[in-house]
């Protein structure tokens, strides 16, 4: 396998019973790298990560590790790997620093080590000055996100995976989390699950996208931008004649799709224009400065969030992948 590459996934397929999980999944994930996993809900993203962690068998295809077969050495996987999975069970009689302590012993980190380890990962996840004394079932829901992360931290393996770490939060809340995965970058490769696109979009280089089981999309926003939703659109804001504007912009037959669109402003007019081409900003400017009742007061280009994509690129999927 190649060097640079931290996690290798080939054709892996994972039945319960009659119902098939994922099917023939295929990605890499280079040294470093921040992943996001997407897909709807039952689409396989949880499956996919358990295996990878060592907790479930896949029924067919390859997964490696830094260069270790999952299948083969499940522990020395789990050595690699630092786990945080979704709704993170922890025991809510200890107090987190026992908590951490027990771990660490678990994890093998040498006695004369483990104190140290503890601190350290504490530290990372803001916990040694705010909770290390508490009990755990008495820590809000953000918390407890930290001290499943600073568990998953424990050894500083080389893969941290996790399973919807944000989720139930508050905003206040999954700001904290988002500044500690980004603390992470370079340091550890991970891969992160979230229905919460707008986290995948701040915190990941890339993105993979899960439906049916099948991974349907994958690759930087810009990207997946490019695939699947290739329309250019811009906000020309004008004061003056927008009839004779629309109406000249006809004449010249722009192939584009314009429409007026009235804005906040009661002397101001919004025009939305959207083509599947490059559009010209000059050439917009230079007709609008062509009149002289008609005044151009901005120009807003609009970029396609991952939201639009996510739902551009899952609507496609059902169209071409059939349930499996």
């Amino acid at each position: 396998m190649n060097n640079d590459i931290s996690i290798n996934v080939n054709n892996l397929s994972k039945r319960y019973g009659k119902l098939s999980a994922i099917k023939e999944i295929s990605f890499a994930i280079k040294k470093g790298e921040i992943v996001g996993i997407l897909g709807p809900n039952g689409a396989g993203k949880s499956t996919t990560l358990r295996i990878l962690g060592g907790i479930l068998h896949a029924d067919s295809g390859s997964a490696q590790v830094s260069g270790i077969s999952v299948a083969e050495n499940s522990l020395a996987i789990k050595r690699k790997i630092g786990f945080m999975q979704e709704n993170n069970p922890l025991p809510g009689e200890l107090r987190v620093s026992e908590y951490l302590k027990l771990r660490a012993e678990l994890k093998e980190i040498p006695k004369e080590a483990l104190s140290t380890e503890v601190r350290r990962v504490m530290d990372l996840c803001d916990l040694f000055r705010t909770a290390r004394r508490k009990i755990i079932r008495t820590l809000s829901k953000g918390f407890k996100q930290r001290v499943g992360i600073a568990d998953a931290l424990i050894g500083s393996p080389d893969i941290i995976i996790l399973d919807e770490p944000t989720i139930g939060l508050d905003p206040h809340q999954i700001q904290g989390i988002r500044t500690l995965i980004e603390t992470l970058r370079t340091r550890h490769t991970v891969l992160i699950s979230s229905h919460i696109l707008s986290e995948i979009e701040r915190n990941c280089d890339r993105v993979i996208i899960i439906n049916h089981g099948r991974v349907v999309a994958m690759g930087t926003k810009e990207e997946l931008a490019e695939e699947f939703v290739p329309e250019n659109r811009m906000t020309i804001e004008v004061q003056g004649s927008i009839e004779q504007l629309l109406e000249h912009f006809r004449k010249a037959k722009i192939e584009h799709q314009i429409e007026a669109i009235p804005s906040a402003s009661e002397k101001n007019t919004h025009v939305c224009i959207q083509s599947n081409k490059a559009l010209d900003l000059t050439n917009y400017i230079a007709m609008i400065n062509a009149f002289e009742n008609c005044e151009l007061k901005g120009i807003y280009v609009h970029k396609p969030d991952l939201e639009s994509i996510f739902l551009a690129a899952t609507k496609r999927s059902w169209k071409t992948v059939r349930p499996i």
